[in-house]
């Protein structure tokens, strides 16, 4: 290979994927506008609100989880107006020694399958989370998650096409959403 095809081929090994890159985010910019605006750019961890009981949560922010769990203790079935509802209690965000109860029709129970062989239930409820500001709503698991750091973790059940994740950062948004009464 002579010496200015050797640049030539240098230069497009060099300039080739950045341009590739490039054309990839313009793509994307296009599509979120499309679907009616930027998406959201957030940290691993950030604040959010569950929006019905208006209490903010530290979340971690999990790309690889398909769906968002949710910390539950105390749960307990019960029947009410001919369909299956889960009251259940979390962690007061401003006192660790306090608990908050809450309530959600159940939506239906999965079976996880865990690394060890053993499988486990849980319940699924729709939740309604603050993110941003972004009002999403998703099935959530919920699980007893007090030996983890996070009392919630958003999947992306709860982030596709609303937000992307900043792997480097944290509480870039408070949770800051309109009300209806705004």
């Amino acid at each position: 290979m002579t010496a200015p095809a050797a640049r030539r081929s240098s230069l497009t090994q060099s300039i080739l994927p950045t341009m590739l890159l490039v054309l990839a985010f313009l793509t994307q910019s296009a599509g979120a506008q499309e679907s009616g605006g930027a998406m959201a750019i957030l940290g691993v961890v950030e604040n959010v609100r569950i929006a019905e009981e208006d209490i903010v949560l530290e979340a971690r922010m999990d790309t690889g989880a398909t769906s968002s769990s949710l910390n539950a203790l105390n749960k307990e079935r019960f029947e009410k107006d001919g369909e299956d509802w889960i009251r259940f209690e979390i962690i007061d965000p401003e006192d660790e020694d306090a608990r908050i109860t809450l309530e959600r029709p159940i939506e239906r129970i999965v079976r996880i399958r865990r690394h060890s062989g053993d499988s486990q239930e849980r319940p699924v409820v729709r939740m309604e989370f603050c993110i941003g500001d972004q009002l999403l709503s998703a099935d959530t698991s919920l699980i007893d998650r007090t030996a983890l750091k996070y009392q919630a973790l958003i999947g992306r059940s709860h982030m596709a096409g609303h937000i992307l994740v900043d792997s480097g950062a944290e509480h870039l948004r408070a949770p800051d959403c309109a009300t209806d009464d705004q």
